[in-house]
């Protein structure tokens, strides 16, 4: 069998001018990550992560952990590197600026009060129910769960048998992976939404997924390891 290792990303900077961006502690929470899978001898023989920079930033972070230097992850063109951005993030902020009437003065720098819009504005989107004035969604619900869904078909035929691939990517799309591995046969949007958005909301900065690889497919194994963080370094945004 192979192994899966669904990480997402550390802590971005919310409210700074590019949110894209690991914040301090999503630095140290990658170290830390790379530190203990390190020292439980783990040892990736593929890693893959997504277009964005945070995705970027943590596996450099996670390198340099593991005591290896950040040199090693170099480029996207750097062999032994694959970027997907198949495992992007979906448009969070286009998702909820698509929902004016749920944005206070403080939502772009309150967590509270841009958590409350985020988890209505989600909803909204995850029903189908179209943005203010009609207005159509960067990318549709369907479209990103087909998107992750893709991703991961992909990690998984090109892990092996014996091989462990580790994934950087985000919550949401490690909850979308989540939401189809619970049941692969389920169709339902709606349905699959609900699960969806039972594994986002406790998605940690870092925590580790681990989806077994084998005969029949990719199976869920475990969701949201975090062992390697606590206190000022467990976030959830």
């Amino acid at each position: 069998m192979g192994l899966l290792l669904l990480v997402r990303h550390g802590q971005a900077s919310f409210g700074a001018d590019d949110y894209d961006v690991l914040s301090p502690t999503g630095w140290e929470q990658g170290r830390l990550l790379g530190a203990s899978l390190a020292a439980a001898g783990a040892r990736p023989t593929a890693l893959v992560r997504g277009s964005m920079r945070r995705h970027r930033e943590t596996l450099e972070a996670l390198v340099d952990g593991a005591g290896r230097g950040s040199g090693d992850t170099g480029t996207p063109e750097t062999p032994g590197v694959t970027v997907d951005a198949g495992w992007d993030e979906f448009d969070h902020l286009g998702v909820v600026g698509a929902h004016p009437d749920l944005l206070g003065d403080d939502a772009w720098s309150d967590r509270r009060a841009f958590q409350t819009a985020f988890v209505e504005a989600t909803r909204r989107w995850t029903a189908g129910e179209p943005g203010a004035d009609g207005a159509a969604y960067p990318e549709s619900w369907g479209e990103f769960l087909g998107r992750v869904r893709g991703a991961l078909t992909a990690a998984a035929a090109a892990t092996g048998s014996g091989g462990t691939t580790l994934v950087v990517t985000s919550g949401g799309a490690i909850a979308a992976a989540c939401a189809a591995l619970v049941d692969p046969e389920e169709t339902d949007e709606a349905r699959l939404a609900r699960a969806w958005s039972r594994f986002n909301t406790v998605c940690v900065n870092t925590g580790v997924t681990r989806v077994v690889v084998g005969s029949t497919g990719p199976r869920l194994l475990t969701f949201n390891e975090h062992p390697h963080v606590s206190g000022d370094t467990l976030t959830y945004r």
